[in-house]
């Protein structure tokens, strides 16, 4: 489970962050492409937009239920 207390600084303020434990396998990425992107140079993605439709969220929690070491959260500020 995320811990909102070891989220990236680059997630942009809101419902859904990644935090320290992502392993940079691109799953959010691939299902969320306009609300997670990869920071290649540290080895993580984060979240860079939120979103603000039923469409989006599903979006966004299809991404959260993709990840493998479950690195992200959707209980934000």
């Amino acid at each position: 489970m995320a811990d909102k207390e070891s989220k990236y600084e680059q997630n942009v303020s809101g419902k859904y962050y990644v935090d320290d434990q992502c392993i940079a396998c691109d799953a959010c990425v691939f299902e969320a492409p306009d609300f997670f992107e990869m920071n290649d140079d540290d080895g993580h993605a984060f979240v860079k937009a939120q979103p603000t439709s039923e469409v989006e969220l599903k979006k966004c929690q299809d991404a959260l239920e993709a990840c493998p070491v479950e690195a992200i959260g959707n209980n934000g500020e």
